[in-house]
């Protein structure tokens, strides 16, 4: 009913059509916020938006006559399942940068990396089966999980990624109550929303759990190449050798989300059953956009540009926590990522920020609210920011606003309560495994 607000004439009519799993159906918080932020008078800290503006026209277009030149065909038409070669080829020299070795016959490239985690889901779940995954997690795996009535058990994480130790706590009380997960999700690596990184010791002791007990991890890499800081840690799939580990990556970071493709490496099995829901999903990922990738790979610049961008993000990064620092109140805390697009600020508990985005957006500043990465509850007072999609006089703005909004709410609770707000929540440690907060540290610029 395009152009027309539903009645409830509407809702009954159709209700009783739509399967149960409908119910459990969660929308996107990014994707409900698009409309807003793609108004221009909007600074947008919300989105998981890459810098699309540094990519060269003048390449683009090149790639564009190229393939109309001499690929048209083969781009207007149907491609295998799995993907082109050429482009699993490239897929490769990708994963070979992060020190991944992997054979293209052993991948499946997919719309984006938010196929592989739908495709994984769908091969993997039954209603009320259990998925443990990272708390908070990315907010974008939240609907997949849900639409396929997936009880969701979360970990929390700490300033070294998720809390191992409790981790295998939780595995223990599940196997005790007979209940089995059928994956972990993570996001070791500059995690989203968080911005943490799992340390080596976690990535090890997380790896042997999944021999251990044969439980499959799905890792979820989008950012592995932005560093800004650090040393390169091993990915949980290298670790593994593909025994257990199912992989997760896409162009969308490091080259433009506009293209959709990703990639999934799995145990072969898994891979299997991952590609027959491909074919019921969408038959094929893009012909023209893999032949895109592989046109643009032929001139084997694609590292320059990845180091190009990432010194960009740097900068914006250094922006972003400097501005928190000059316009956010002694009681809030947030992460100091090494890389990747986001940071994860958590504010005192009697802030509500999805509330609080409301107030944000009539002054044209927007964020993700943290209630979007949990499934239980948790995140109330968190916010997650980004700082890859604009400037840097925009970042220090939309952080200024915010920072002003946030500082009136401490003072109006101090006035109505009679005693200053207390620094940001206790770390996880201290509250134990039902904290909602990571134990941050109040960071500046190095």
């Amino acid at each position: 009913m395009a152009g027309a607000r539903s009645t409830s004439r509407d809702i009954e009519r159709y209700a009783g059509l739509f399967a149960s799993r409908t119910r459990g159906m969660k929308s996107s918080a990014m994707r409900d916020l698009m409309a807003v932020i793609a108004r221009p008078e909007v600074i947008s800290l919300a989105g998981g938006l890459p810098d699309t503006s540094a990519f060269p026209s003048d390449t683009f277009a090149a790639i564009a006559q190229r393939i109309a030149r001499e690929s048209s065909a083969e781009a207007l038409q149907y491609g295998p399942t799995e993907g082109l070669r050429r482009a699993r080829e490239c897929i490769a020299e990708v994963m070979a940068a992060e020190d991944i070795r992997c054979d293209p016959d052993d991948m499946i490239v997919t719309a984006g990396g938010q196929q592989v985690i739908d495709l994984v889901t769908r091969a993997l779940i039954d209603p009320g089966d259990v998925i443990v995954a990272e708390a908070p997690t990315y907010p974008g795996a939240v609907p997949s999980f849900s639409s396929f009535q997936a009880d969701v058990v979360q970990i929390d994480v700490d300033d070294e990624g998720m809390r191992v130790d409790l981790l295998e706590e939780t595995l223990d009380r599940l196997e005790r109550e007979g209940r089995t997960p059928k994956f972990i999700y993570t996001v070791p690596t500059f995690q989203n929303p968080a911005g943490v990184t799992m340390s080596l010791p976690r990535r090890r002791r997380l790896v042997e759990i999944a021999r251990e007990r044969e439980l499959l991890v799905l890792e979820d890499n989008p950012y592995g190449l932005l560093r800004y800081e650090g040393t390169p840690l091993p990915t949980l799939r290298e670790l593994d050798g593909g025994l257990y580990v199912m992989y997760l990556g896409t162009f969308s970071k490091i080259l433009s989300p506009g293209i959709r493709l990703g990639w999934v490496l799995a145990p072969p099995p898994v891979l299997h059953q991952i590609n027959m829901g491909k074919q019921a999903a969408d038959l094929c990922s893009s012909t023209l956009s893999q032949l895109m990738v592989t046109s643009y790979f032929e001139e084997a610049r694609w590292r320059d540009y990845v180091e190009s961008v990432t010194e960009t993000y740097r900068a914006r990064r250094d922006t972003m926590l400097d501005a928190l620092a000059e316009h956010f109140p002694p009681q809030a805390e947030w992460t100091r990522p090494q890389g990747g697009l986001f940071l994860w600020a958590t504010l005192p508990d009697f802030i509500d920020t999805t509330d609080l985005l409301a107030r944000a957006l009539r002054d044209n500043v927007a964020f993700v609210p943290g209630a979007a990465a949990f499934l239980d509850g948790r995140g109330g007072n968190s916010m997650r920011l980004n700082f890859s999609a604009v400037g840097e006089d925009d970042i220090r703005e939309g952080i200024r606003r915010i920072g002003k909004i946030v500082t009136e709410q401490v003072e109006l609770y101090g006035t109505l309560t009679g005693e200053p707000a207390a620094r940001g929540p206790r770390p996880a440690e201290e509250k134990g495994p039902g904290a909602d907060v990571l134990p941050m540290r109040r960071a500046r610029r190095a």
